[in-house]
């Protein structure tokens, strides 16, 4: 145990493995080598030793020195003496450290990551490839020139410009490419045992999405049956393989695997490959042509083989990377790092069957509005990580927009899963800020089966059923509840959402009014509005019928400014019809709620020349003072304009009374249901008398609604409400009718 803990802390000392690693690899790499004769001088075809030397410092950097030295001096020095030792120790580490000292100056960062990373490839081919081979052969051909050599029994001849400089050149150029790479997965290996099982899972991790078992024995019986014909041709003469161009086969044939299996695999099977064909050269290449032209040809094509597949196999496997990266991020929300609705539809289609679970939270959104939407996004995460416990493999809570989220649950004994869920969901506190918050959460669920083709229609379902859960306390199916109604009110308020937005681009809205008489003798008309159905001669849509599904899809406050710049424009056009005329108009909690409404009122009101005195504000007490700060703030802004307002329906929202003493307001409008009931209900009269004294006390004047006879007219004016409106007064009609005499 000590042994091992003493050879991991100091394995990567330069008198530990990189001293003694050099000297057992390098007789390995040299062997690897495949040489003839050429002119009475040696020629190399590839050359692996200064590969193997380069690979060493990107796993060691300067530490290797030491031993790259020793193994240099041990091995050539065993061969014809010391001098020799000593020369090839200097001409190895003279281009190896220039070489590796201008890659460290541009890649001062993470230099030593495996092969085949893109940002570092230029770096590399320029550096470790392309200066280390040129200074090498350029120290070598000094040597010669200098007499330290002997021209005929080196890897230079003496004319620099000779065939055999070409050659070579290219073998050691061919050596850095192939086995650089390829000895320095064998070096880590040899440093790291683990290493081999990170190479082989990210060997297959680089394989392109669908490849087999039976292609890559299929590709593998091609390359063993093209070398073998290679290597072993029929005969000297009348064998088609017998050519230098028929390794152009090859190339295709390698292209094919860098594209489909990945960088690691198609370079570590290339060395090999590359070994073997140049080993065995003398089987394919024509002695008998221009054995010269065929060598060098031969040794090009080996070149170019090797930087057009190293290449081709980082580019393609980069872009994999990139594809799969992409596809990753598309199924993860980027903000909360959780699955997204893309990936539930990808599930969905994965399992014959599912079940789904929707859970809605709109406390948050309240919460959101308060808190920020970092309140939502810790609360989804929270939650996701709550529920991680109870899910079986391949479930997932999924990301929606706004306040919900989605569970996929596997289909066996859902029912009890679903309730399982429903449990835990109960039990999750959610913290934020040192507070313990519970909100509310609706479940809905039901079980799907593949193909599902429907799922946004269907999580719309499963969104109303979720309501319907936070009223009922338990999880509701959609499947129990029978999703033809929860359907026909999804499509019915698609249309109407639809009808509504059409209805504002083309203005196919029909303004009506409904007089308001003063008990003094002044009235002034509420103006009512009505949507147009879809043909000539279809009824009238109430407000009832489209204003909720208005507001619901924030379609409101756009209807509020057609009706206003309406109105203002047959005030204008019929000023000298109705000179001193008094409209009042409602407005939706949208518009009161937004900062910019009075002066986009002040502006309107300009344009068309009309005095703020001519209107009058109608707000609903039971919705649009939810944010009474902000609804306080735009009311007075339309008072301090000139305006005035008019609270509607009072007696029917919660906490009117507390609402009534912070709000300002000029009118009150009693709602109807007291006033018709007035003279019946000695209950109702009281609460209409109290609003009538409350009213007196902070100076606003009253309006009785749904005042339809004479009688409770007169119990209306006996309990000093200022005005009057019902059917007694008048009906609600067509604007254009006020035109008539």
């Amino acid at each position: 145990m000590y042994l091992a803990s003493w050879y991991k802390k100091y394995k990567n000392r330069w008198w530990a493995l990189p001293l003694v690693l050099p000297s057992l690899l390098l007789p390995i790499a040299a062997w690897c080598n495949a040489n003839t004769t050429m002119d009475g001088g040696p020629v190399f075809l590839v050359y692996m030793p200064l590969g193997l030397m380069t690979a060493f410092m990107l796993v060691f950097g300067w530490a290797a020195l030491p031993g790259m030295t020793l193994a240099l001096l041990l091995y050539y020095g065993s061969f014809t003496g010391e001098l020799t030792g000593v020369l090839a120790a200097i001409h190895f580490l003279i281009p190896i450290t220039i070489s590796w000292g201008g890659y460290r100056i541009f890649v001062p960062q993470r230099s030593s990551v495996m092969f085949g990373a893109i940002k570092l490839t230029s770096q590399r081919m320029l550096w470790l490839v392309l200066v280390n081979s040129v200074i090498f052969l350029v120290i070598y051909q000094m040597g010669i020139f200098f007499g330290w050599y002997n021209a005929e029994g080196h890897a230079v001849a003496e004319n620099p410009l000779h065939t055999r400089t070409l050659i070579n050149f290219q073998a050691v150029l061919i050596g850095c490419v192939t086995g650089m790479p390829f000895f320095y997965f064998v070096i880590r290996m040899f440093r790291n045992p683990n290493f081999i099982y990170s190479f082989w899972s990210q060997l297959k991790a680089q394989m392109q999405t669908g490849v087999s078992k039976s292609e890559i024995t299929l590709w593998a019986t091609i390359v063993v049956i093209l070398v073998s014909l290679l290597l072993a041709p029929s005969n000297d003469f009348g064998s088609i393989f017998t050519t230098d161009y028929t390794l152009t086969l090859i190339l295709p044939l390698m292209l094919w695997g860098a594209m489909r299996f990945g960088f690691l695999f198609i370079t570590t099977s290339w060395t090999v490959i590359l070994v073997i064909l140049c080993s065995g050269f003398h089987n394919y290449l024509p002695p008998y042509m221009g054995f010269q032209l065929h060598l060098a040809i031969a040794s090009s094509c080996y070149a170019v083989f090797s930087i057009t597949i190293y290449l081709m196999a980082v580019v393609t496997t980069r872009q994999r990377f990139l594809h799969r990266k992409a596809r990753r991020v598309a199924f993860i929300d980027p903000i909360l790092q959780m699955p997204n609705l893309r990936a539930l539809n990808r599930d969905l289609s994965r399992h014959s069957w599912s079940a789904l679970a929707f859970l809605r939270v709109p406390e948050l959104e309240l919460l959101g509005r308060n808190y920020g939407v970092q309140l939502r996004i810790q609360y989804k995460q929270q939650l996701n990580d709550y529920l991680q416990p109870i899910l079986s493999t391949n479930e997932q809570v999924y990301h929606l927009s706004g306040h919900e989220v989605a569970v996929r649950l596997n289909y066996d004994s859902y029912l009890e899963r679903i309730e399982a869920l429903d449990h835990r969901v109960k039990q999750f506190r959610f913290m934020w800020d040192g507070m313990s918050l519970q909100p509310q959460v609706g479940i809905s669920y039901c079980y799907i089966r593949q193909p599902v083709t429907h799922i946004y229609f269907l999580l719309g379902e499963l969104s109303t059923m979720a309501d319907l859960s936070l009223t009922t306390s338990k999880p509701e199916s959609l499947q129990q509840q029978g999703t033809n109604h929860v359907q026909n009110a999804v499509k019915k308020k698609v249309a109407m959402m639809n009808r509504v937005q059409i209805a504002i681009d083309s203005g196919n809205f029909v303004l009506m009014v409904q007089r308001i008489e003063g008990i003094r003798g002044d009235s002034y008309h509420e103006i009512l509005l009505r949507m147009k159905g879809d043909n000539e001669g279809d009824c009238l849509f109430m407000p009832d019928d489209f204003l909720p599904v208005a507001h619901e899809f924030g379609l409101s406050s756009k209807i509020d400014k057609w009706v206003l710049e309406t109105t203002l424009k047959f005030m204008d056009t019929h000023r000298s019809q109705l000179p001193g005329s008094r409209f009042s108009i409602n407005l939706t909690p949208a518009s009161v709620g937004r900062l910019q409404f009075a002066s986009e009122v002040k502006r309107l009101l300009q344009r068309y020349g009309i005095e703020p005195w001519q209107l009058i504000f109608e707000v609903t007490e039971s919705n649009s003072l939810t944010n009474l700060e902000q609804a306080n703030a735009t009311l007075t802004a339309l008072q301090n304009m000139g305006c005035r307002i008019a609270i509607d329906d009072f007696g029917t929202g919660y906490a009117s009374y507390a609402r009534l003493k912070d709000i300002s307001a000029d009118i009150l409008k009693i709602d109807g249901s007291f006033i018709r009931n007035v003279l019946t209900s000695s209950l109702d009269y009281q609460i209409v008398d109290s609003i009538c004294q409350l009213a007196r006390m902070k100076k606003m004047q009253l309006v009785a609604e749904y005042v339809e006879s004479n009688e409770v007219k007169a119990a209306v004016q006996n309990l000093g409400i200022d005005y009057i409106q019902g059917y007694l007064v008048g009906r609600p009609r067509l604007l254009e009718t006020l035109l008539r005499k």
